[in-house]
């Protein structure tokens, strides 16, 4: 998938952020999400930890919106897209005293979400404990915990171990068996992401790409012998040129036309590619179900998802509204999709992303996650936040999704893991790390998550996979 995280260090703080497969490092102190709001900066200070959990909790509601396209705007062929239904922003909570009911409701129409407020003086249990501390606004941002890698809040991540050690590493899957991870790394001299294949316990580490080109996106195939990635290796041997951020005013990701699919063993053995079509292919997982490939593509002159057979054949397009979608990943049957996008909202909006795509970069600072059928049918909206969410993946229950976001920091700059429920009730914030917390994926068995992140570093900036057992 490009866009993905390179890695670059702000002034005080190492930061990974990259936000989908494939992308370049980002600009110092260049913001990702949108500015807090009038709401935002005049919300009350007593925020308790259970607002720290689920910040900007959204009621329940009408909160899914069909995927459409501004009545103005004309969408991308082959297929038009609705026009698009308004979405009501995310709920802003307003805090009760201890031991009191809800929040009131986010609009008038929407029935109110029930918070549960401890009392200060309530004692909280391990990966919990607030000490001292009586509400979270007391306690110092990314408090550790007294467990290694953990931070206090991260109530549902335990026996947290990392993985990797130096250099960025970030997008590891699990294979079908859970045995087996493949990821993305730069390391040991190289100048772009090669992908890797290693043991879930971090041992037997090896280089499954070529060396040649840049690479992302790795994922398992069915037989749990093969592996799935995309490559430009075959346009040049270099690492092709990060794009000028100067240049485009921000942070841009790349989105090389020289990306290819390919399939090889562990080891780089028996290389095979799936798509030799002019334009940007890349973004690729597969189905549980062993049948069929989702990935992005260009293709037809836009960022849109398509799906085919494991071995490239029979090319379906799936989505067809102007904007960027990718990131794709199916749930636990196969009949369900996941995915992030950036669907522009005005003729001004849609004429700069176009703009920009003709120089095969997009700006990736508002993306919001979808669901819909398997075969692209039944699109509808799940978050609306105008920050940039992104990496969603089904929860083992099918009806949550895990993704990483910077919905709660004014900067941009803080990706932490949520949770929400498939129709957007129900946000609940996983990780409280400082800095970066991304591309989170449940073992086959649902006991384990695997995610990158900046937390424990040794050295500053480096981006580290880490595996912790999973606590509903």
């Amino acid at each position: 998938m490009t866009p993905r995280l390179l890695l670059l260090l702000a002034s005080t703080l190492p930061l990974a952020a990259a936000l989908a497969c494939g992308n370049e490092a980002v600009k110092e102190d260049e913001p990702i999400g949108r500015p807090p709001t009038e709401a935002e900066r005049l919300a009350p200070r007593d925020t308790t930890l259970d607002d720290l959990r689920n910040p900007r909790r959204r009621a329940p509601g009408p909160a899914l919106t069909p995927q459409t396209a501004p009545a103005s705007v004309a969408a991308a062929p082959p297929a038009t897209a609705a026009p698009p239904a308004s979405a009501a922003p995310p709920a802003s909570i307003a805090v009760a005293p201890p031991a009191t009911t809800a929040a009131p409701p986010a609009t008038a129409a929407a029935p109110p979400v029930s918070v549960a407020v401890k009392p200060a003086s309530a004692a909280v249990k391990t990966g919990d404990e607030l000490g001292d501390y009586a509400t979270f606004d007391d306690i110092p941002r990314g408090t550790p915990s007294e467990h290694p890698h953990h931070f206090v809040g991260e109530e549902h991540l335990t026996n947290i171990r990392k993985l990797t050690e130096g250099g960025q590493n970030a997008e590891a899957y699990f294979s079908p068996n859970g045995k087996l991870l493949v990821f993305q790394s730069t390391r040991d001299g190289l100048a772009c992401d090669q992908i890797f294949t290693m043991k879930v316990d971090g041992s037997g580490q090896a280089q499954a790409s070529t060396g040649q080109g840049v690479t992302t996106c790795g994922y398992w195939l069915p037989d749990n012998r093969r592996i799935l990635f995309s490559s430009t290796h075959a346009a040049a041997p270099a690492c092709p040129p990060r794009p000028d951020f100067r240049k485009y005013g921000g942070y841009v990701w790349r989105v090389d036309p020289n990306y290819e699919i390919y399939t090889a063993q562990p080891g780089g053995k028996g290389l095979k590619p799936l798509t030799e079509s002019p334009g940007y292919d890349a973004e690729a997982t597969i189905s549980p179900k062993g049948d069929r490939i989702v990935f992005t593509s260009t293709r037809d002159g836009d960022l849109e998802l398509y799906s085919m057979k494991l071995d490239g054949s029979d090319v379906k397009r799936l989505t067809n509204t102007p904007g960027y979608d990718g990131g794709a990943f199916f749930d636990r049957t196969g009949k369900r999709i996941v995915f992030r996008a950036y669907h522009p909202k005005t003729p001004a909006e849609l004429a700069e992303y176009q703009r920009l795509l003709k120089e095969d970069v997009v700006k990736p600072s508002v993306m919001e996650i979808y669901v819909m059928n398997a075969d692209g049918t039944d699109v509808k909206q799940v978050t609306d936040f105008g920050a940039a969410s992104f990496a969603p993946f089904f929860h083992p229950d099918g009806k949550r999704i895990i993704f990483s976001s910077n919905l709660h920091d004014p900067k941009g700059r803080d990706f932490d893991l949520y949770l929400i429920n498939i129709d957007g009730s129900g946000l609940e914030r996983l990780t409280f790390n400082p800095t970066f917390d991304a591309f989170p994926m449940f073992s086959p068995n649902g006991k384990q998550l695997i995610f990158a992140s900046n937390r424990s570093n040794a050295q500053e900036g480096d981006t580290h996979v880490f595996i912790a057992d999973w606590k509903d």
